[in-house]
């Protein structure tokens, strides 16, 4: 019995010694693990390349000019947001959250440009993101009862629109969710979406944004939600909305069956011929201005355009962040033209907003007749001064 199993372990060493003799020659007999991310050019090397070259590579690669970088990088100091850790510094962390932004870069090409694991990206990205968000109450404020330059200096807007302190609009952002929940994220478009509510005043910044919501939900009723849940028009003044709301004091949407868009407009090639026409042509042009702003976001942002895999919560705190970006880069005069990036993944096709209002917003619906009046008195008012102001060039 002891010369079998003698003769038994003697053959399996033997066919150790063959398997070992067979290994592929490549592998290193070494217990050490090589390293993964050694380019000479690191992160930090990189950062300050960005912040100590020309203005237009910074605004490329980060969105934002490099002393609106650094005095990003300061407030979130100041507020004890973000703290340098042994290996990775503000300025850095910072830097890789706004660049995923920029580029709608995936972990493996932060990795990459940055040289860090992906755990330290994911780690840093999540970071940055909640202290950007924190910094929303303090970035995205309630708009001036001040009548806006804007406004008041010109004389299509002023006098008629002296009260209106914004422009209120829907834009929907991409999402990835489990199947499960899907269903009401399902737009008219079929697409995947959330619809996100945002406010701005006629500077071109953000003055409130509701993230969040589903594709399917209309705009009127993330409106109704929002004002239930603390959304504030000041006293005696109103946004200006498109026809996918209801007409009310606090909110003036133009006149149905009346040519409205701009591109509409210049279309027709001729002057308004009533009140109902001139109304529509300068509301539209003011409230152009919302327009503008989700366009500006999108185009300096574009992980806006497409879905992401970051968790549910993320995605929506993403948008919030880029609007607080958004405003503390015109805080800081920084440009609103950012070029196009090449390299974003395509597009999901996506509505533009509602074209009507679906009258399912019943407290809204009381005030309608109200905000008819409203909107007919200046109107009127603006037709009459047009009207007098063409006979007198006559």
């Amino acid at each position: 019995m002891d010369s079998f199993i003698n003769h038994w372990r003697k053959k399996n060493e033997d066919d150790d010694v063959f398997i070992l003799s067979n290994l592929p020659t490549r592998c290193p007999a070494t217990s050490e693990t090589r390293q993964h991310h050694t380019s000479i050019l690191t992160g930090a090397l990189y950062v300050q390349e960005i912040l100590e070259g020309h203005d237009e590579r910074c605004k490329r690669e980060f969105r934002m000019e490099p002393h609106i970088f650094r005095a990003l990088v300061d407030r979130l100091r100041e507020r004890s947001l973000l703290h340098n850790s042994k290996r990775t510094t503000v300025e850095e962390q910072v830097a890789m959250f706004m660049y995923t932004l920029a580029h709608n870069a995936s972990n493996r090409d932060v990795q990459e440009r940055f040289q860090h694991s992906a755990e330290t990206v994911s780690r840093y990205f999540g970071k940055v993101l909640k202290a950007v968000n924190r910094l929303a109450r303090e970035y995205i404020q309630p708009p001036s009862t001040i009548t806006s330059p804007v406004i008041q200096n010109s004389r299509k807007f002023f006098p008629y629109f002296k009260d209106c302190v914004g422009a209120i609009d829907g834009t929907h952002i991409p999402i990835t969710i489990s199947l499960a929940l899907q269903d009401p994220y399902r737009n008219r478009k079929q697409t995947l979406s959330q619809n996100v509510m945002v406010a701005c005043d006629f500077d071109l910044r953000f003055v409130y944004v509701r993230a969040g919501w589903e594709g399917s939900a209309s705009d009127a009723r993330i409106l109704q939600r929002s004002l239930e849940q603390g959304f504030e028009v000041p006293r005696g003044k109103y946004y200006l909305v498109d026809a996918g709301y209801a007409n009310t004091p606090n909110f003036i949407a133009p006149y149905r069956g009346v040519r409205y868009h701009l591109q509409e407009q210049g279309r027709a090639q001729c002057r308004p011929t009533n009140y109902r026409e001139l109304f529509n042509l300068r509301h539209a042009s003011l409230r152009n201005h919302i327009e503008r702003i989700i366009g500006i976001l999108k185009m300096r942002f574009p992980i806006l355009k497409v879905a992401t895999f970051h968790p549910i919560d993320s995605q929506t705190d993403i948008v919030v962040a880029a609007c607080v970006l958004h405003n503390f880069i015109r805080i800081h005069n920084g440009a609103d033209i950012i070029e196009e990036c090449n390299d974003e993944a395509e597009e999901t096709i996506l509505p533009d907003g509602d074209d009507t209002y679906g009258e399912d917003v019943d407290s809204m619906n009381s005030e309608r007749n109200a905000g008819a009046r409203k909107r007919d008195e200046i109107a009127l008012q603006m037709w009459e001064d047009y009207c007098n102001y063409r006979r007198a060039r006559t």
